[in-house]
């Protein structure tokens, strides 16, 4: 029989109880809705310094306990995607549900468990070394599924004008692939997109002679730029990757040749590559085949944590947490972490399973909520006992 139930703050999982409260709050991003808030308060009884930072309508905070080194930080966000058509869900998004052994709520992967795990773990660790040598400092933001333009990124912007460095930096996000702890994320591509317009002449289609049909002109820059391998990746990355996510061009009219065509391009690109190389080769490849055109650029940059402090503290953490041995992974999307590593020599990012973020029903594992604590917690012993 399937056992379903809705569940309230009674638990005796201080970490699942706290996960419930966040995910009650309806932070459909860049909105916050109290979940800093109620972080903030668990926080404050503990010494930690409280510094709260609002750019444009997202909230952000910063935290710190303790003013020397080594600083060690755990960096998420409480805002969380749409939840996508309510029917299609068993249960309502922000009515936490147990159903099965898994805790079903938007947000629950990504990743305000995580951030109630950041919590617990802390109390835990400062509760048993109150003393504990360097600091420890928390970094939230309500942006980061959004636009992600006043959120972290701003913040470490005001840390970096002060000259504050952090040592240590744990994301939260959703790593995990088939169980809980098998992956690691100590670094992620490069993002650089482009939006490229090439310019022909318009024209009726049946006089081919008084026109310049962009996509036929465009089509030859398009076969050199697949064919083209822009690196071979290297030991924590795979080989970068040029794609064309959207083409569009034309009237509507079935007898128009279009006088412009629209293709939007990007590039997941390794550390063996950089910003500058890759226009560079992109303008070559235009360039060579005369096109009429315009181009701008959007870009995020890669980051990559080699094995290190931090990468052998939680890996050991996570072995003796959930018996599994975890494996250094730069796969996936872009995450915060790009924006820390300018202010951060090791950022590494460890969280939940990720096969229901974003999705439908997305759900955890109640079982793997007190490790994940435990994970966080023997981390901090490691780093700052």
């Amino acid at each position: 029989m399937t056992k379903s139930m809705t569940i309230n703050n009674t638990s005796d999982s201080k970490t699942l109880s706290l996960a419930i409260d966040l995910l009650t709050r309806r932070s459909n991003t860049p909105e916050d809705a109290g979940c800093q808030k109620l972080m903030i308060s668990r926080l404050e009884p503990l010494g930690f310094k409280i510094e709260r930072m609002r750019f444009g309508n997202v909230d952000n905070f910063y935290a710190r306990r303790g003013t020397v080194g080594p600083l060690l930080i755990f960096a998420g966000h409480t805002d969380v995607v749409p939840t996508g058509p309510l029917d299609k869900w068993h249960t309502p998004p922000f009515e936490p549900t147990i159903k099965d052994g898994m805790l079903y709520a938007r947000g629950a992967a990504d990743m305000k468990t995580s951030l109630a795990a950041f919590i617990t773990s802390i109390e835990e660790f400062i509760a048993e070394n109150p003393n504990h040598s360097g600091s420890i400092g928390l970094l939230i933001t309500s942006d980061e599924e959004g636009v992600a333009v006043d959120g972290t990124v701003k913040v470490v912007e005001a840390l970096k004008a002060r000259g504050e460095l952090i040592d240590y930096c744990i994301v939260g996000e959703p790593t995990s692939n088939k169980v809980v702890g098998d992956m690691i994320k100590n670094g992620r591509r490069g993002s650089l997109s482009g939006k490229l317009v090439v310019k022909g002449i318009q024209g009726h289609i049946a006089y081919p002679h008084l026109v310049k049909n962009p996509i036929h002109m465009v089509a030859p820059a398009i076969k050199d730029m697949v064919e083209t391998v822009w690196d071979t990746g290297n030991e924590y990355f795979p080989p970068t990757s040029w794609q064309i996510s959207n083409m569009n061009g034309g009237t509507g009219a079935t007898n128009v040749v279009p006088g412009e065509v629209e293709i939007l391009f990007n590039f997941r690109f390794s550390t063996a590559s950089t910003e500058q190389n890759l226009k560079e080769r992109v303008y070559a490849i235009l360039d060579k085949h005369a096109l009429n055109y315009d181009l701008e650029w959007e870009y995020s940059p890669p980051y990559i944590t080699p094995r290190g402090n931090l990468v052998e503290a939680i890996t050991e953490a996570i072995q003796q947490s959930y018996g599994v041995t975890p494996e250094l992974s730069t796969t996936g999307g872009t995450s915060d972490g790009r924006f820390i590593a300018d202010i951060c020599k090791q950022v590494i990012e460890f969280g939940p399973l990720n096969a229901t973020i974003h999705k439908l029903n997305e759900c955890v594992g109640v079982a793997d909520i007190e490790p994940l604590k435990e994970t966080y917690k023997l981390t901090l012993q490691k780093l700052l006992s």
